[in-house]
């Protein structure tokens, strides 16, 4: 598993330009023999199917494989060769350990009590995903339920995070372009200042989480970004910002995106000028089901001991292993990687990032466990 995430991590592959990595992984599968390989599936993604000895019900076991348009500044053997592009977020060590758990679990095929679907992700940090169309295309027909792991720099290796019910956010993005009405810095009664339409637009936009959501509720705005102006006497005839809104519940989608616009498109029309909002919708919410969750603790317990075992609290990122939840019951969980001797301290996304490779070993136990019982549990 080390040389191939290492592999993986030279030669990285940005979201829907992957072509190397799938066919590597492609190949591997063959060669061990599974009984169906399926590439390009949903575009660049491979499937592959194991038959167990017994019949049962079908499993399914999903990793991650795209990598991030950062320069990778760790000063390691295995630094990305790839000027630009490198591995920030853990997704060649996903690939690798679940390439690690097929290639044992295709050696025991006859003591398997039903089938497990592998499932190698393309293109999960862009929009729209790989996910949503790898299940238009069949990845998850058929399958009776699902797991997946996440790495986690940010806590240390040897534990395990795992929780029912919405555990990741909705994902949501939006644009807002101001239009007012340029002019001299001097004299700006003669002018709609798209600055102060703007300012006052991120102001009151606060107040989606402060007076229009419930307090038991859970919702993010952030402006990301906002820009506007070239020159310090001009007031500038128009802004652009962007961020991101997060939410778990459905109705509080709905909501937030509601009152953005309205608030965006209220205040610049009363200031004088004008707004228009582009709201896209990102990944659904990671909505991990009781039963299911409550196996993968227990093959997480089995795999490391209850001491090292947390119940997870709601996260609002965004993962597009949503799409799989919204089809078949199942669960998403955490493993932590970070360890400061190896210099596994860097958060995701950024240009050191780096894990201890033996959490690998652990999230391939911990979904390999979870997919056993289930089978197990759910056998004729």
């Amino acid at each position: 598993m080390v040389a191939w995430r290492r592999h993986l991590h030279q030669y990285p592959e940005l979201s829907f330009q992957e072509e190397k990595t799938p066919a590597m992984i492609a190949g591997l599968l063959r060669e061990w023999g599974m009984d169906e390989v399926r590439t390009g599936v949903g575009g660049r993604g491979v499937v592959a199917t194991l038959r167990g000895g017994a019949p049962g019900p079908t499993v399914a076991i999903r990793a991650d494989f795209d990598a991030l348009p950062i320069q990778d500044q760790k000063d390691v053997p295995y630094r990305s060769k790839v000027p630009g592009v490198m591995h920030a977020c853990g997704h060649d060590a996903h690939t690798a350990e679940l390439l690690g758990l097929a290639a044992v679990l295709a050696r025991h095929r006859e003591e398997i009590p039903g089938s497990i679907r592998f499932i190698f992700q393309h293109a999960e940090e862009e929009l729209p995903g790989g996910a949503v169309a790898m299940v238009e295309d069949g990845a998850v027909d058929g399958v009776d339920a699902i797991f997946g792991a996440h790495l986690w720099s940010m806590a240390p290796v040897g534990r395990v995070w795992i929780g029912a019910g919405p555990i990741m956010a909705n994902a949501d993005d939006f644009v807002i372009e101001v239009k007012g009405k340029g002019g001299h810095g001097a004299i700006p009664q003669e002018t709609v200042d798209s600055i102060v339409i703007g300012a006052q637009i991120v102001t009151n936009l606060q107040t989606i989480a402060s007076r229009n959501v419930s307090p038991l509720d859970s919702v993010v705005v952030t402006i990301g970004t906002f820009h506007a102006g070239d020159n310090a006497n001009v007031i500038a005839d128009s802004c652009r910002m962007t961020g991101t809104v997060r939410t778990f519940l459905p109705h509080v989608r709905d909501r937030a995106e509601q009152r953005l616009k309205e608030i965006a498109e209220g205040v610049a029309g009363m200031l004088g000028g004008s707004a228009e909002v582009t709201y896209l919708r990102g990944y659904p919410a990671v909505i991990n089901t009781e039963a299911e969750a409550e196996i993968a603790r227990e093959a997480a317990i089995a795999a490391c001991g209850e001491a090292h075992v947390e119940r997870m609290q709601p996260l609002m990122g965004g993962e597009d292993f949503s799409y799989y939840l919204e089809k078949v019951p199942g669960a998403f969980l955490f493993v932590g990687a970070g360890n400061p001797e190896k210099g596994a301290v860097w958060p995701h996304h950024h240009p050191r990032f780096d894990l201890d490779e033996r959490a690998m070993l652990i999230a391939g136990e911990v979904l390999g466990r979870a997919a056993l019982s289930w089978l197990s549990r759910h056998r004729p």
